[in-house]
């Protein structure tokens, strides 16, 4: 009798030990199979649908085997190649609609802006907002305030230089950021100056020219290192191109901010003053042609003189390069400054087309 219980004590431990192990397997399992599943289930939408049509047709019971074996994967692949290809879609358009809602407000603001002709032009000098110009040189009708470590003379200011391709031209912003004040009629989002360029490049166009219009922020998220980022644009845009004029557009940032905005009434209207700054080798950098690119702007600078008397301010000679050593024809214009509106610097660009036109 001792032995036959010690046999079913055995036995029960047995059952007992092979009933715990199978629990266990078959906990091991399910967290298998649910670990399985949820790294199934972090698919995008599409994907999750594909699965749960499969996984409907199957009863609880065999739930498991046909997530592992019998899932349409093809199917599942497709949809969600669909589904990225539609997700690419909805970001172009929404780039276009951001690209489409800021020509709109450029278009707009173009759009009203009065014409002002080439012939029977009247000017007349503002001094408000403004302050006493000083020259060092004068060629003919142009002045020249020469900061540089060079001493001009007649026949290095003299324009005895064709322009080849004058055609053909480069806008960009070396700093892109600038903006002008806005007023009650333009009161406009200040996100840089690249309005006035789009505006040149515009009227240029439309008298003949082919334009390239580059509004690359150089000056942004960083404003050192403007004029590297800048030169490596100009490099890439001018490669394998035959184009001599390149211009680097600007704002006066002379002044406070509030105080000053050179000004010129042409034809009745109040027109941002434009400026010439050009760079020299006197910093130490190579710049082998800078007496042309200074000949051009004295070239350019005589047409406005003769056509829009007060347009431009003196020439500013400097040390430092500014780039133009890349072109022929380079040159940073300045429109204004921080007190001009962005009507009168529009105004401006339709005179300094009108006179590209003229050269």
């Amino acid at each position: 009798m001792n032995i036959a219980i010690l046999n079913i004590k055995d036995i029960l431990k047995i059952l007992i030990r092979l009933i715990i192990v199978i629990v266990s397997l078959i906990t091991f399992l399910n967290l298998i199979t649910n670990k399985i599943y949820i790294s199934e289930s972090i698919f995008k939408l599409s994907l999750q649908e594909c699965l749960a049509e499969e996984i409907s047709r199957a009863t609880i019971k065999d739930k498991k085997d046909k997530l592992l074996a019998n899932i349409d994967k093809e199917k599942i692949l497709a949809v969600y190649a669909k589904n990225i290809v539609l997700t690419d879609e909805i970001k172009e358009n929404k780039t276009k609609e951001s690209q489409e809602e800021q020509v709109e407000e450029v278009i707009t603001v173009e759009n009203i802006l009065p014409n002002i002709g080439i012939t029977g032009v009247t000017t007349t000098p503002i001094s408000e907002r403004n302050i006493q110009e000083i020259s060092t040189n004068i060629y003919g009708t142009v002045k020249i305030k020469n900061q540089s470590k060079y001493e001009l003379t007649e026949e290095t200011l003299r324009p005895d230089v064709e322009i080849e391709n004058l055609r053909n031209v480069l806008i960009y912003h070396t700093h892109t950021c600038e903006s002008y004040t806005p007023s009650e009629e333009y009161n406009y989002t200040m996100t840089g100056n690249y309005r006035v360029g789009l505006e040149l490049a515009n009227r240029l166009t439309e008298n003949g020219f082919t334009v390239e219009h580059c509004t690359t922020m150089h000056d942004y998220p960083s404003y050192s290192g403007s004029y590297d980022r800048s030169e490596d644009t100009v490099k890439n845009l001018l490669y394998e191109k035959n184009t001599e004029l390149v211009i680097d557009l600007h704002r006066d940032a002379v002044g406070d901010g509030t105080t000053y905005g050179p000004t010129v009434e042409i034809n009745g209207e109040k027109v941002a003053q434009l400026m010439f700054v050009i760079g020299t080798d006197g910093g130490g950098l190579e710049h082998p042609n800078w007496i042309q690119n200074l000949k051009i702007a004295v070239k350019i600078q005589e047409k406005a003189n003769e056509m829009y008397p007060g347009l431009f301010r003196p020439i500013v000679l400097r040390n430092s390069r500014y780039n133009q050593h890349l072109a022929k024809g380079a040159c940073i214009i300045e429109v204004g400054a921080t007190a001009n509106t962005l009507k009168e610097s529009l105004l401006s660009m339709q005179c300094l087309a009108n006179v590209l036109s003229n050269i």
